[in-house]
């Protein structure tokens, strides 16, 4: 029997099975489609191995990024969930998915990423207490810079930055796609009835983060909360197809348990954080001597006859902490 091939995301956390959007896309399409597939999740995007998350590695096909060519691997290996798709309804399902990624998208980084007080109170706060020394401190600067890049590259616009005007602006457009996708869903459990298809792992992966994660300013939200059959929508693909992921998100954020994975088992993770404070160390003692905040003096003693001189050092040498 053929191994599994292997799908690396971001761990479960803030009430969802994965915290990152294209992450939650191509596991849900991977449930509905019935892969089965053996899940690392993970905090670390640099130990997949394309270096970002999601990352599907498989025998034959070698290793993909992004949603749309993950499912496309899935789907040679005969795990289509759209199968019963009709010509027009893969028309629709494509420019649904285009209207998400051109009108919602762009909304959905500048809550999470891009808003000072979400940034730093939730996405930055969760990032930092889930990646290992010393990558919290520069990496989740470092993947905000990435996403700012996106969200200008997305609106054609160089120079957005936060503010009021780039605010109104998105979710205006975020709102008028929420309010196309709820007259389409209706009252159907599914965007195209009973069974659910890629455009509704691309609509739960877009919605969940907004509806699950708890953010301090974000008007978007509060124009979900009345759009009852998308909450439904969410919340039954969560019950349905991630019982124990999106529960364990819940009430361990902190720790939830990577599956299939031995990457984080107590001895490797004891020697990884003791080798990244001995490299912290070393770096910031370095830094310390190369820029003269600690300075090393030699003293010579002179001696003279029926005399002796000692000259101190010109400054205080600092102690390390």
């Amino acid at each position: 029997m053929a191994a599994p091939s292997e799908l690396f995301c971001w761990k479960a956390g803030l009430g969802l099975p994965s915290v990152n959007t294209d992450c939650l896309i191509v596991l849900a399409y991977a449930r509905f489609a019935g892969a089965p597939l053996k899940i690392y999740k993970i905090s670390n995007p640099w130990r997949s191995p394309t270096g970002s998350l999601p990352a599907l590695r498989t025998k034959d096909e070698g290793s993909c990024s992004q949603p749309n060519q993950i499912i496309i691997q899935l789907r040679k290996q005969k795990y289509n969930a759209d199968y019963d798709l009709s010509a027009k309804e893969g028309a629709d399902t494509l420019a649904f998915i285009s209207l998400l990624e051109e009108r919602l998208l762009p909304a959905l980084i500048y809550a999470l990423w891009i808003d000072p007080k979400n940034y730093v109170e939730v996405t930055r706060r969760w990032h930092g207490e889930n990646m290992s020394f010393p990558l919290n401190f520069f990496l989740p600067g470092r993947m905000q810079n990435r996403q700012l890049e996106r969200l200008r590259l997305i609106r054609g616009n160089s120079s957005l930055e936060a503010g009021e005007e780039a605010e109104e602006e998105l979710y205006h457009d975020a709102l008028e796609c929420l309010n196309l996708l709820s007259q389409r869903l209706g009252s159907n459990k599914f965007f195209f009835g009973d069974s659910p298809s890629s455009l509704d792992a691309y609509v739960f992966g877009h919605l969940a983060p907004l509806i699950k994660i708890r953010l301090p300013n974000c008007r978007l939200q509060q124009n979900l909360k009345n759009l009852d059959n998308l909450n439904t929508f969410c919340c039954n693909i969560l019950s349905l197809y991630f019982p124990s992921e999106s529960k364990e998100g819940v009430n361990r954020p902190m720790s939830s348990t990577q599956q299939g994975s031995d990457f984080d088992n107590e001895p490797y993770k004891r020697r990884k954080q003791l080798l990244s404070v001995l490299v912290a160390v070393a770096a910031m003692l370095s830094y310390a001597l190369l820029t003269g905040i600690v300075a090393i003096e030699h003293v010579q003693e002179e001696e003279h006859v029926g005399s002796a001189s000692l000259r101190g050092p010109s400054h205080e040498e600092e102690e390390e902490e």
